[in-house]
């Protein structure tokens, strides 16, 4: 296998394989991946939701241009969400309200009628979104990784970048084996994003990895729970869906920790699920597994896409939060468009994003 790339992208989750194959149509592209498979720390753990309504501004842009390519593709299952408003989540409930787009109020007793164990009393007001979905998480990041090979990429796997340097002709990645080379290095790393950065000879930017954790529980015995919606708190501090035939259920937790194999927190899903149950007469007497994701974040909580200051060729992908998996499709167009010092794809923009809100300059 050649040494030599055009691009070298820096991790095989969802970001770096959904760009890498846009770029790998025009030019040479390796993945160096430090995992033996992509997408284990984040893209594996993902809930799987599509949620037009969630995120920051940027977020919202980008996830609502991302539609088109689910639907085209067969990646959406249609699951209706509704989020409650329980008594000290008021002013939670007007920020959603003032930014969202086709979700709408319904009464407690509609709100029943669609999630009958929802408890009397317990939501003060509710509201509804028809427009979300299940995302096939594993069946997108396989079709991008797919494309990638069949457009010539190669994906080395328990390649961990152990260092990176400037060189007149560009780059030189440092892993097992021989030195790579290339023009053009795509910091898509995650939660271990400032790591590589801080390789490369970049100002750490504060990116802050944060655990989530989830359970799985049963649900009732003899109920098909399939067709129920996601259902959550508008404060954010719990969430439940139905997902193969149990309930998923977190605490929504936010927790920051240092890059790593990240495990859920047992006290913290406790404490969750003591939450959901103050809201659906379900009781959890049997947990039959945990687990726990990272989520990155930039200190601003938009993501961070473009072209080091610096101008030597090192592009920032990173700090997508938790919404990864549901922006992937337009920002991978997007960033792919950028590397390639394209204009910005116009119906990405046609939904309100704005550069700068996601430039890496902005932090100086």
């Amino acid at each position: 296998m050649t040494q030599d790339f055009d691009i070298i992208v820096i991790g095989a989750g969802i970001a770096g394989a959904s760009v890498a194959a846009h770029l790998a149509d025009t030019h040479r592209v390796a993945i160096c991946e430090m995992e033996d498979r992509p997408g284990y720390h984040t893209t594996g753990r993902s809930a799987a939701a599509y949620e037009p309504n969630y995120g920051p501004p940027a977020i919202l842009a980008l996830t609502r241009a991302s539609r088109p390519h689910f639907a085209e593709h067969g990646l959406l299952t249609p699951r209706e969400t509704m989020f409650f408003m329980p008594e000290g989540q008021e002013q939670a409930f007007e920020s959603l309200m003032a930014v969202q787009q086709g979700m709408s109020e319904i009464s407690p007793t509609a709100a029943k009628e669609k999630y009958p164990l929802l408890k009397d009393g317990y939501a003060k007001r509710v509201v509804y979104e028809p427009g979300t979905a299940d995302i096939d998480v594993d069946l997108l990041h396989q079709a991008y990784l797919k494309l990638f090979r069949q457009r010539g990429g190669e994906l080395r796997t328990d390649h961990a970048v152990t260092g990176l340097e400037k060189t007149a002709q560009g780059w030189t990645v440092r892993s097992k084996g021989e030195p790579l080379r290339a023009r053009i290095i795509v910091d898509a790393a995650g939660a271990w994003g400032d790591v590589v950065a801080e390789m490369a000879g970049r100002r750490r930017i504060g990116l802050q990895p944060k655990r989530r954790s989830m359970a799985v529980v049963p649900g009732p015995e003899g109920t098909d729970i399939m067709h129920w919606p996601l259902v959550g708190d508008v404060g954010e501090t719990w969430y439940c869906k139905p997902q193969s035939g149990k309930l998923l259920i977190s605490p929504a937790d936010a927790d920051p920790v240092d890059p790593h194999d990240a495990f859920a927190d047992d006290m913290v899903l406790a404490e969750g699920i003591a939450r959901f149950e103050e809201a659906i007469d379900l009781p959890v007497t049997r947990v039959e597994r945990t687990w726990g994701g990272l989520r990155s974040f930039a200190p601003d909580g938009s993501p961070v896409v473009g072209y080091d200051a610096q101008e030597d060729g090192f592009f920032w992908l990173i700090g997508q939060g938790g919404y990864g998996i549901q922006s992937s499709p337009a920002l991978s167009r997007l960033a792919a468009a950028l590397v390639r010092g394209e204009a910005p794809p116009a119906d990405i923009m046609d939904e309100g994003l704005v550069l700068e809100q996601i430039s890496p300059k902005r932090f100086g």
